[in-house]
């Protein structure tokens, strides 16, 4: 690497590495999010968390590193058109094609990792996720606590007094609805697991059903509550299994098809991302976050669209079609002019 690749190469980390952080901790914290809705089935340690946002990395790289690439690499150029170093580069011999070339081989070297990532890791910690769930629910205790509200239990809000490693004492279970609402309370009640399912062996109580116009009152000794959770732990399919079905499986194919096209989103805006910030900084100053965004709405915009009609082939004609616009607009702006 020549000494001009290398200052390029400085000046795009810098600025890199501070918008991609930020945008990882944002996608982080939604998935987070995500990961937290599982505490409300099953308990997991502070290990077990980081585990699960693990299996969610590779979907937190694709919605973050095509994005942060073509952003930086539109406003790194454009600060270096602005402080006029561009110039002083193109008249020291060293071309726009000589740039392009450059940032073109790191975006295409990105792309296909993200390929990589989309085809084969996505799909392996889709897969190593659910199996990890699936283990936990089958060794599970409910997260339910005492003299906490808003738990729920299956259908049913439950609330409890008093707990012990399996069992549970003075418990209140409420389940809404639009013909009648339903109550049970019982003294105590202990964990089962039978035959696949988990559920609540609820011991000397009382079950309501309560409707407009009367109220039924039943006491029982013991009554069983189960939840849907399976004892059953899912396998993990190779990635060739994984993708076999793409042409049948209409989801799966979209899926396909979003997830390579953001994949391959740096190599096919790199050229746009060129013509947006090599420029004449006097006569464009103002124009680059407006054609930042045009470029990602319409991109996203051209996704969403075609893999609705044709999802396998969106690929070819979405890449395609952007990649020889991003080449024309490069054409145009950048190599006419300098």
């Amino acid at each position: 690497m020549n000494k001009t690749n290398h200052y390029l190469l400085s000046q795009f980390i810098s600025i890199f590495g501070s918008f991609f952080f930020t945008l990882f901790f944002i996608t982080s914290v939604i998935y987070f999010i995500q990961i937290a809705r599982i505490t409300s089935v099953i308990k997991i340690t502070f290990f077990e968390l980081g585990k699960l946002y693990m299996f969610l990395l590779p979907k937190v790289l694709i919605f973050t590193l095509p994005f942060t690439f073509f952003i930086t690499l539109a406003i790194v150029l454009f600060k270096l058109s602005r402080e006029n170093e561009t110039i002083v580069l193109f008249s020291l011999g060293f071309s726009p094609k000589k740039i392009a070339a450059f940032f073109l081989a790191i975006s295409a070297f990105l792309s296909a990792f993200l390929v990589i990532n989309a085809l084969i890791l996505m799909p392996l910690s889709k897969e190593l996720q659910s199996n990890f769930i699936d283990y936990k629910k089958t060794q599970a205790r409910f997260n339910i606590e005492a003299t906490e509200f808003g738990q729920k239990f299956s259908d049913w809000f439950v609330f409890i007094n008093d707990s012990g490693k399996d069992y549970y004492k003075d418990i209140i279970m409420y389940s809404p609805s639009e013909k009648s609402d339903r109550i049970v309370s019982a003294h105590e009640s202990f964990i089962r697991s039978n035959q696949g399912e988990i559920g609540l062996e609820l011991k000397d109580g009382k079950a309501y059903d309560i409707t407009k116009n009367e109220i039924n009152q039943l006491d029982f000794e013991t009554m069983m509550m189960r939840t849907t959770i399976s004892d059953k732990v899912t396998g993990i399919d190779s990635i060739k299994t994984y993708w076999f079905d793409i042409f049948e499986n209409k989801k799966k194919a979209k899926d396909f098809v979003f997830y390579i096209l953001i994949a391959l989103f740096p190599l096919a805006t790199a050229f746009f991302a060129l013509s947006f910030g090599i420029v004449a900084y006097r006569y464009e100053r103002g124009s680059i976050y407006f054609n930042i965004s045009s470029v990602i709405i319409f991109y996203f915009a051209a996704v969403m669209l075609l893999q609705q009609l044709h999802p396998i082939g969106s690929v070819i004609l979405v890449f395609g079609a952007v990649f020889l616009l991003s080449f024309i607009a490069f054409k145009q702006k950048v190599l006419k002019r300098f």
